[in-house]
């Protein structure tokens, strides 16, 4: 599985103009296109939370009761994290002998019990959050990078990033990791679950030197470039070692493109509306190939509505094994779509918080609330939708629409333009299926504890296991927890 921060119209096989992703093209060209697939939440940790459960967010915990309708993460001080009660998806995969390495961010939690070796990764490389910083170490600690149990240093200090030219070498050192991983698998002829989740199309967004100054557009370009080519890289080494057509590999993203940091850091959500952070189209809907040589047919598209829920279903299934049923599983087996063509019925709910904003089906699309984000946030040039205000539908102020909910034909209107009338016949019609649809799944939800409530600067990155022995240990503040605020 690989697993970034990238937009639907990033790539070239999804009509981006520049062309700039030979591999992930052929990829496509080789596999299968999904164009109507999708991510449990328009925020990182929640959807990886999502992608390792099968569950969305509101069910496994990673949502926030602090105010409604809110889009938490999981920052540097927030104390919650992927429960014990949760199984994963490398949990599982270990019942049938796989070898499961996470390489990148993490972003389920950094204290000791979050740990992923504690939730069926045997290995990893790579850190619990995003790169931000530098930071000063005495307000806020740099983030760490590990090496199993352990950190190897911190983010700017031992691993660089430069903020002025974007010179970062990170992803060849995740590239070399993921190769390395695969060859010692293949020696030993052992079954592997390797979740490649990169990041450097995430803002400060960092490309290494040779692929600085590449692209059309400008660095972030640089970025996807680079991903494209190490990509390109592992699709061979998997060729090379002759086990291709017995690895099933994917490829999506956690979230839309984040329009915030665009154009410069920001990337491309094709024809949709606004970008991460949003549950319109722009936010969730993610650009999706599935690539197994001899099993899935070459030049293969679909339009069956996928999530990234549906990844840990699938991967299970690939592995012979049955999804846990002792809990609510929103992800749904793919491999009859990709192997035989078929398509499956089923809904895609758009969860923003506590609050499920919208609802797809079919080719229909209702949103029950809209909320871009608050005029306060706006005014101060917070914009999740730059340049694409749509009366009535971006909205300052969250806007309840339960009773009569806007109504969008996606096929005729992917870019969430043009709301159905109220009074027309197609509207009542597809209300009528919809709203039984949404009746349905709010019985059958029950919502975890919420792990994004609360904050203590003490539990930061202060003191990682391994900080000792480099002597990067640092002074923790006395243990303050309070409510985490979430102004989007």
């Amino acid at each position: 599985v690989l697993f970034l921060q990238m937009g639907w119209g990033d790539l070239g096989a999804f009509g981006e103009p520049s062309k700039e992703t030979p591999n992930l093209d052929q990829m496509a060209a080789e596999g299968m296109l999904f164009l109507d697939f999708y991510t449990a939440n328009p925020l990182c940790s929640p959807s990886r939370a999502a992608l390792l459960t099968g569950r969305l967010p509101v069910r496994n915990g990673f949502y926030t009761t602090n105010a409604h309708a809110r889009n938490a993460y999981t920052p540097q001080d927030i104390v919650g994290g992927i429960q014990d009660s949760e199984l994963l998806l490398p949990e599982l995969l270990k019942k049938a002998g796989y070898i499961n390495k996470i390489i990148g961010k993490w972003h389920l939690g950094h204290r000791p019990q979050f740990h992923p070796l504690k939730h069926g990764f045997d290995e990893w490389f790579g850190s619990p959050n995003c790169h931000f910083g530098p930071y000063d170490n005495r307000e806020l600690p740099n983030i760490p990078v590990y090496r199993d149990w352990e950190m190897i240093g911190r983010y700017y200090e031992d691993f660089k990033i430069d903020l002025k030219t974007g010179e970062a070498n990170l992803t060849q050192l995740y590239l070399q990791e993921a190769l390395d991983f695969i060859s010692k698998q293949q020696a030993s002829q052992q079954p592997f679950f390797l979740y490649w989740a990169i990041d450097a199309t995430h803002a400060p967004v960092y490309a290494s030197k040779q692929f600085l100054g590449t692209s059309q557009r400008g660095l972030y370009g640089d970025a996807v470039r680079e991903i494209d080519d190490s990509i390109g890289k592992i699709l061979r080494h998997l060729q090379q070692l002759g086990i291709s057509e017995n690895t099933f590999v994917f490829f999506t993203s956690d979230n839309g493109a984040a329009l915030i940091s665009a154009p410069k850091q920001g990337g491309s959500n094709g024809p949709f509306l606004c970008g991460k952070q949003t549950t319109f189209e722009g936010g969730m809907r993610e650009p999706a190939i599935a690539w197994w040589p001899g099993h899935i047919p070459a030049g293969g598209v679909s339009h069956q509505l996928g999530n990234v829920m549906d990844l840990f279903t699938t991967s299970l299934s690939l592995a012979g094994l049955q999804p846990p049923s002792d809990r609510q599983i929103d992800g749904i087996d793919l491999l009859p779509v990709m192997l035989q063509g078929k398509l499956i019925d089923r809904p895609i709910f758009y969860y923003r918080g506590n609050e499920m904003m919208a609802v797809r089906v079919g080719l229909y699309k209702a949103h029950y609330w809209t909320w871009s984000n608050s005029w306060e946030e706006y005014g101060k040039g917070t914009d999740f939708c730059p340049g694409q205000s749509v009366s009535g539908v971006t909205t300052h102020t969250q806007e309840e629409h339960t009773y009569l909910p806007l109504l969008f034909h996606l096929g005729r209107d992917p870019g969430e333009k043009f709301p159905l009338s109220f009074a027309s016949e197609e509207y009542q019609r597809a209300m009528q299926w919809i709203t039984g649809i949404v009746q349905q799944h709010k019985d059958t939800v029950v919502p975890g504890e919420p792990q994004l409530n609360v904050c203590d600067k003490a539990i930061m990155n202060w003191s990682p296991p391994g900080c000792e022995k480099l002597g990067k240990c640092l002074k923790a503040p006395e243990s303050d927890p309070k409510k985490c605020s979430w102004p989007h």
